[in-house]
C-alpha cells in the first residue's frame, strides 16, 4: 500500500487480549472480551457466509435453476438476499444463540480481506482507534510486515533493531503474536500489536526457512533510528555503491547529491535490497535520476482516473553505467524505482523477485462511524504489468527463483558471501564508462 495508507483492523477484543495498554499509556478503552473459541467461530462463520455469497453469485450469474443475471444492482440485491438467508439459518439453527453483531462484523471483515491484504472493514471503534493513533514517537521492533499465504510475513528488518538482534529476516513467517494466530488477524491489527510504548515486551512465534518448528521470541519495543545510507567504493573507486534503506524524501535527496558529485564518468551500484517506502513519489523521483525520458509508471483502477508518470528531463542526473540490486524485501516505492529503471533498459537489475506492493486505498466513512478501506488503484510499470500482482522480476536472477512457500526439509542452505553483489559488480566491471 503506497502513499496515503489506511490500515485495516479487527475487533478490539482481539487487541485487548495482547496487552495494547502498552500502546495506549492510559489503558485501552472499556471492551467486552470474547473467548478464543468464539473468535474462531466468527472467523470460520464469516468464511462460510462469504462462500455462500459466492455461491449465490454463481447461481444467479450463470443461470443455475433458471435464474439469470440482470443489472449489476440486481446482482447486489441477490447477494444480500443470500446473506440474509444464511444469517437467518445461523440465528435459528446454530448450536448456541450467536451474537449476530459479531457475526456480521466478522463477515464484513472476511469479505473485504478476501479482496487483498490492504482492503478492510473497520467498525466504529476500530476506525476511531486508527484515527487517534499517534503519528510519530511510537516504539516498534524494527520490522516491516505484510501478509503472504494467510500469515504475517516479514518484508524487511531495520538494522540494529530488536528484530535484527534476534536474527529475524525477510521471508520469516510470524505464526502468532502472543496467543493470537496472525491468520485470524488483519494486517493493520498485526502492525498495531507490534507497536507500543518503549520498553514494553511481547512474544512472537516465528517460522523460519529450513526449520520445522517455530521459534518463540520475546521482543522489547524500542525507538530505533534508521541507519545512515551505506556508501562504499569498489574497483579502485570506479564504482559507487549506495544502499539507501527506506526511501524517504530526505534519503532520496541524499542519493541525488551523491550521484551528482560522482559524475558520469564512473559507475553506480544502487542496492535496493530490503528497501521500503510508502511514498510512491520518492520511488519515481529516484528512477528519474537515471531515466531521462519516457514513462516511469501508471496508476489505474476500475473507477480511478488513470494517471501516467513521465520522466522529467530537468530532474535527470546521470547516464553513468548502472546496476540495481533487489530481493524479496524490496517493497513499495523501491519496487517502483527498480521497475521503471528495468523497463527503460537503463540497468541490469540483479537478485531475487521483489515483494509485490503497489496500490492505493480509499477510506469510505459509513453513517454508523465505521469505515471501509478499499484498494481503488494499482501501480503499473511501463510494460503494463501490475507490481502488486507480479512484483519485479530481475533481469539477472540470483537467489530464490520464485515466490513460493519454502520446503523446510528440502531447502538448500544459503550461499556463502554476497553472491548478488558479486554478480552486479562483475556486470558493471564489464561495462564501459
Amino acid at each position: 500500500m503506497l502513499h496515503n495508507k489506511v490500515r485495516s483492523q479487527t475487533p478490539w477484543g482481539m487487541i485487548a487480549s495482547i496487552g495494547c495498554a502498552a500502546f495506549f499509556p492510559t489503558g485501552p478503552p472499556p471492551v467486552v472480551s470474547v473467548s478464543k473459541l468464539f473468535q474462531r467461530f466468527v472467523f470460520v462463520l464469516s468464511t462460510a457466509i462469504f462462500a455462500a455469497l459466492g455461491l449465490g453469485f454463481a447461481i444467479g450469474e450463470f443461470g443455475w435453476f433458471g435464474v439469470h443475471a440482470g443489472s449489476e444492482q440486481d446482482g447486489a440485491y441477490r447477494q444480500m438476499r443470500v446473506y440474509a438467508e444464511v444469517l437467518k439459518k445461523v440465528q435459528s439453527d446454530y448450536v448456541t444463540d450467536p451474537n449476530i453483531n459479531d457475526v456480521t462484523a466478522g463477515a464484513l471483515h472476511g469479505l473485504l480481506e478476501s479482496l487483498d491484504a490492504d482492503s478492510s472493514y473497520l467498525s466504529a471503534t476500530e476506525y476511531k482507534i486508527y484515527k487517534d493513533r499517534p503519528a510519530s514517537g511510537v516504539a516498534q521492533v524494527g520490522i516491516t510486515v505484510s501478509k503472504r499465504f494467510g500469515y504475517a510475513t516479514i518484508v524487511s528488518v531495520l538494522p540494529g533493531s530488536p528484530a535484527d538482534k534476534e536474527h529475524l529476516a525477510d521471508g520469516d513467517v510470524i505464526e502468532s503474536i502472543g496467543e493470537q494466530s496472525t491468520r485470524e488477524l488483519s494486517l493493520a491489527v498485526i502492525r498495531l500489536m507490534l507497536e507500543g510504548k518503549a520498553g514494553s515486551t511481547f512474544t512472537l512465534s516465528v517460522v523460519r526457512p529450513r526449520k520445522a518448528d517455530p521459534d518463540k521470541l520475546t521482543l522489547t519495543r524500542t525507538i530505533t533510528a534508521p541507519p545512515a545510507m551505506a556508501e562504499q567504493q569498489y574497483e579502485s573507486s570506479t564504482i559507487l555503491y549506495l544502499k539507501p534503506g527506506e526511501l524517504t524524501a530526505s534519503r532520496v535527496d541524499e542519493i541525488a547529491a551523491k550521484v551528482k558529485s560522482w559524475g558520469n564518468t564512473r559507475k553506480v551500484l544502487l542496492d535496493l535490497r530490503d528497501s521500503s517506502g510508502d511514498d510512491a513519489q520518492q520511488g519515481l523521483r529516484l528512477a528519474n535520476f537515471f531515466v531521462k525520458q519516457g514513462t516511469l509508471a501508471m496508476l489505474e483502477g476500475q473507477k480511478f482516473p488513470q494517471q501516467t508518470f513521465a520522466a522529467d528531463a530537468a530532474k535527470f542526473i546521470s547516464d553513468a553505467p548502472l546496476a540495481v540490486l533487489v530481493n524479496r524485501g524490496t517493497y513499495g516505492a523501491a519496487e517502483l524505482a527498480a521497475a521503471a529503471i528495468e523497463d527503460a533498459k537503463r540497468a541490469d537489475v540483479v537478485g531475487e523477485r521483489t515483494f509485490g506492493e503497489g496500490s492505493v486505498q480509499k477510506t469510505i466513512e459509513l453513517p454508523d462511524g465505521a469505515a471501509l478501506v478499499l484498494t481503488v488503484a494499482k501501480y503499473e510499470r511501463p510494460s503494463g504489468k501490475k507490481i502488486q500482482d507480479e512484483a519485479v522480476l530481475p533481469t539477472v536472477l540470483v537467489g530464490q527463483a520464485q515466490d513460493e512457500e519454502v520446503d523446510t526439509e528440502e531447502a538448500a542452505p544459503p550461499a556463502k558471501g554476497d553472491e548478488p553483489l558479486t554478480k552486479a559488480l562483475d556486470l558493471l566491471k564489464a561495462k564501459k564508462s
